[in-house]
Order: structure tokens, then sequence, then C-alpha cells
């Protein structure tokens, strides 16, 4: 760039305040990142195409019970493997604040969660028990339990003859294969029959299937026709990919996406208000240089161009070196959640929509004081008027 160099020195005129806004955008670019990956994670893998494992639910909502008869008419689909079943529980291990996930299950869960490994005889020691539960190796630490301690449960939905006490007993302690995956095992699993035969109101209901296709079968097809099972009637389903399920079990807590777009909002239009005072200050000091620089035969167009490339240039610096430090944060943000917050790094299209946002915002803060230095008037600014 030809006259780099004095757009270099103009930055770098007031060092102080250029480092304080540069901090100030590197920090807004770099919440930008961190955020935006939750964006994507929440947002992305909705089709079934080529799944290896699906779930169907209700079409209404997650909430919304199944009847148990749709097991059997969903496992004779042609292209179907197997099928399992579960059912939120919602129960509390003393204090709410000790919550986690826990679900009632069927005896062949497990089958469908190869990467779920638990010992051979522990998972025998549980499918013998109707009262027996599993729980990951994680949550399992986290309280201190061992094989045959009794973990009792405080239901918040489903009472069983009057009250809420649900005790289990422990029969065995899975881990996961992944370590990325680890916040799974922050779970208790139990059986469905005895949930089935012990709670007060809901009777052979179940949450949702879990469905693996054979080998070669399409995805799509399978998807469509268990929903054609329930068409027309009070429990139509919507059989979706693992990865789109999970987003709609969070979603029901939570609109991620619009809590993240609210907070980046917010953040941008300071950001905005800070780089563009910044701005104006910086040309209205230097109101007599840009007189000389017309005077010795720059035009308006480039007096212009030099203050939003001034500007741009301020942003853009700030906003990659922000999503440069998201990009190293993200994965162990990741990592230190044990897998509770499964991040997928900074994705390229969040790159792209950054420097979108870079070059917006370096225009949009550039662009009134360049206008002001375009129609400067050398007189009136060499006099100091």
């Amino acid at each position: 760039m030809k006259y780099f160099h004095l757009v270099w020195a103009a930055l770098v005129r007031s060092k102080t305040r250029t480092l304080l806004t540069l901090m100030s955008v590197v920090a807004a670019f770099l919440l930008f990142g961190m955020l935006d990956s939750v964006r994507v994670a929440f947002n992305s893998g909705g089709d079934v195409a080529g799944a290896n494992r699906m779930v169907t639910m209700s079409r209404l909502s997650i909430t919304q019970m199944l009847p148990y008869s749709l097991v059997e008419q969903v496992r004779a689909v042609p292209g179907v493997d197997k099928v399992a079943y579960a059912a939120w529980f919602g129960g509390i291990y003393r204090d709410p604040k000790n919550f986690f996930p826990n679900f009632s299950v069927s005896p062949d869960f497990l089958e469908l969660y190869p990467e779920y490994q638990i010992p051979t005889g522990q998972l025998r020691a549980w499918q013998a028990d109707r009262r027996g539960a599993i729980v990951g190796d994680t949550l399992a630490r986290r309280f201190g339990w061992k094989i045959g301690d009794t973990i009792p449960l405080q239901a918040t939905i489903f009472p069983t003859h009057g009250s809420n006490d649900w005790p289990f007993t422990l029969r065995g302690i899975y881990k996961v294969s992944d370590s990325k995956r680890k916040g799974e095992e922050m779970a208790l699993y139990f059986h469905w029959k005895y949930f089935d035969e012990a709670n007060d109101y809901v009777k052979s209901r179940i949450g949702w299937l879990a469905v693996k296709p054979k080998p070669g079968a399409s995805a799509d097809r399978i998807a469509q026709a268990i929903d054609r099972l329930s068409e027309n009637s009070d429990h139509e389903t919507k059989t979706q990919s693992e990865q789109a399920f999970n987003q709609a079990f969070v979603k029901q807590f939570a609109d991620i996406g619009l809590i993240v777009t609210a907070i980046m909002g917010a953040v941008f239009f300071t950001l905005l208000l800070l780089t563009g005072n910044t701005m104006a200050q910086a040309v209205r000091e230097r109101i007599p240089e840009l007189a000389v620089l017309k005077t010795i035969g720059f035009s308006n167009r480039s007096v212009l161009w030099l203050v939003l490339a001034e500007s741009i240039l301020l942003v853009v610096l700030g906003g990659v070196l922000g999503l440069a430090i998201a990009a190293v944060i993200v994965p162990i943000v990741g990592a230190a959640s044990g897998g509770m917050v499964q991040l997928p790094g900074l994705m390229p299209e969040t790159w792209w929509l950054g420097l979108l946002l870079m070059l917006a915002i370096g225009v949009v803060v550039g662009a009134l004081p360049a206008l002001r230095g375009m129609r400067l008037n050398i007189v009136d600014a060499l006099a100091g008027r």
C-alpha cells in the first residue's frame, strides 16, 4: 500500500489511546469467536443423511411422551437394525445444585452406544437388578460412589406411591472412550420397566427412541418411514440425527442462538461507540496535519481513504488478534468442561463472518471522521477555525 506508512504513523500517534482501543477490539472479537462457536455447535447437524444413530421424538416437543407400542412398530421398519428407548426422569440428588441428567432406559440401551464401556459383569448385574442403576465414571468420582452404594433420588416430576423417594443401587460404572466426550459420563441410567411400574401417573409411555440403521440403509428413508407410522395421530413423531436431538434437548432450557445474538449485539454496539469516539478524537487532533496534506497535493478523496484505512486497520488488527486468541481458547474450554460443552473450535464461517464484521465496523466508525477530513477547508483548518 503506497501510503501505509502515513496510516500507520497516524494510528500510533497516541500510543496509549490506540493500545486501549485495540484491547477493547480484541476483547470484543475474542468474545465473538467463543460465542459464535457455541452458536455453530447448537445450530449444525440436523440432517439425518448418513447418520449411524437417529432419535425419534414427539413432533410437538421433547417433553411430550410417546406410546410404548411404537417401539415394536419402529423395529419392524425396513432398514432398522436396532431400537432402544429412554425417558427423562429429572431426579435430584440431595440438593438441586447437584443436578445431573438421569434417565430410565431399555435393557439394551447400551448396545446402541458401544462407546460407553462397562465391564460385562457390571452390565449383567445391572440388568438383573430391578432397582439397579449405572452411572458415568466422572459422576461416580464426583460424589465418591462405589458399586453397591444406594443412590437416593428425589423426583421432581414422577412420584412413586405418593412419595418422591426413588432409591437406586449402583450396579455399574461406565466410561466413554472418546476423551472429548467425558461430559457424557455425568449421567445416571436405570430401568424403564421399573419406572413404568413404580411411578404413579405415567404408564406405557417413553420419551424417545434411539434408532440404528442397518449398514448401507438410507437414513433419510428410514426416518420418513418411521414418521409415517404416527402420521395424523395424537403422537406424531420427528426423526432426526442424534446431534439435532441433543440441540433440541438443550433448547428446551434456553434459546442459545437468541442469547448469543443478544450478547454479541450489545458487545458490538458498545464497540461502535468506543471506536467511533476514538476515531473522531484522533481526526479532530490532526486537523492541521490533514490541511497540510491537502496543501501539498492530496485530494479530498485521498484524505477520505487515509482516514478510513486507519479506522479499518485498527479494527482488523484487534479483530484478527481476538479471533486468534479465541481459536486457542475454545478447544481448551471444551476440554476443561470434560465434554459437557462440546465446541467444534473456530469454524471457517466464524472467521469469514468476523472479517466481514471487522470491515463493516471499521467503515462505520471511520465514515464520519473521514467525511470531515474530506470536506476540510485548508484556510480554516490552518487558522484553527
